[in-house]
């Protein structure tokens, strides 16, 4: 369905909706998936009920960058982004999954969220204050909100249905849950792809603080699957306005909870509708981050 221009949803007649998530409507084609990313855009874990027109788009190409980029450190999911080599069934929505959509293989994935924090904010940062650490790892005391970290760390965390908040855990319970050896790889890729992915940005002039990863097996081959170092899957950061402290502007929807914070909203469904200026503001940071990082808005 349209909304003002946007994708706020997908009903694609004839083919099977196996996953509706926070953004992204996934198809079961038979022998792979059909990933497309909406404008739906969620805050405090709740999907706002207004879109951002060609969020999606510009998600799935900056996804679609990244993994071109990282092919070589880490296998990914993806098998095409070009509409014009996608399967003739799905010629009837050509204009529809243009720029917003992948055929992706079938990756079974992990029940973990695969967090790398590089800055001190967010979850973290009230861990921090509360006990000096995040994830059962002990942090160098006196940091200041936002600072830089001595080195990049892995904080995981569940991996919950819409609606409910991920809950960070050590690194202990990830090997519970998916194995010593897995967790190990995980740890170390997750580390890996971010170091030179916020190696890269910051030669673009972003600081990525934060960001998650999601891993699944495909073919007994452990893959990089989802998205990767997005907008939404990240906390970005122009340098130039960088200073630790307090928070910091943002190329990513702590714009959007910004202005959600300053209602009198208890952050539970119905989560009220988003002010034009709002809507434009925050289209206008995620084209931004498309543009600093890939040299090109890609027509959008």
């Amino acid at each position: 369905m349209e909304y003002d221009g946007a994708v706020m949803e997908t009903n694609l007649e004839g083919l099977k909706l196996i996953r509706k998530g926070k953004v992204r409507d996934v198809y079961d084609l038979g022998d792979c998936f059909l990933m497309i990313a909406t404008d739906r855009i969620s805050a405090f874990d709740v999907i706002m009920p207004t879109p951002i027109p060609d969020k999606g788009k510009i998600l799935n190409q900056i996804s679609l960058f990244w993994f071109e980029k990282l092919k070589d450190l880490v296998p990914n999911h993806v098998i095409t982004g070009d509409v014009d080599r996608f399967p003739s069934e799905l010629k009837p929505w050509r204009k529809l999954l243009d720029g917003r959509s992948m055929l992706v293989k079938k990756a079974e994935p992990l029940p973990v969220e695969c967090v790398v924090r590089g800055y001190i904010s967010g979850s973290g940062w009230k861990s921090y204050l509360k006990d000096g650490t995040v994830c059962g790892i002990k942090l160098p005391p006196g940091l200041k909100e936002s600072d830089r970290l001595p080195q990049p760390i892995f904080t995981p965390s569940t991996k919950e249905e819409a609606g409910k908040h991920d809950i960070n855990i050590d690194f202990e319970t990830t090997c519970k849950l998916v194995g010593k050896e897995v967790a190990e790889k995980i740890r170390q890729l997750s580390l890996a792809i971010y170091r030179q992915g916020a190696c890269l940005a910051d030669e673009k002039g972003i600081i990525i603080a934060d960001t998650k990863f999601e891993f699944g097996f495909h073919d007994g081959e452990l893959i990089l699957i989802d998205e990767v170092l997005t907008p939404d899957s990240s906390r970005f950061w122009p340098k130039e306005t960088y200073k630790p402290g307090g928070a910091q502007k943002s190329y990513d929807k702590q714009y959007v909870r910004d202005y959600l914070s300053s209602l009198n909203w208890n952050k539970q469904p119905p989560a009220p509708e988003l002010p034009a200026e709002v809507v434009s503001n925050t289209r206008a940071k995620y084209l931004q981050a498309l543009e600093a990082l890939t040299g090109t808005t890609h027509g959008i």
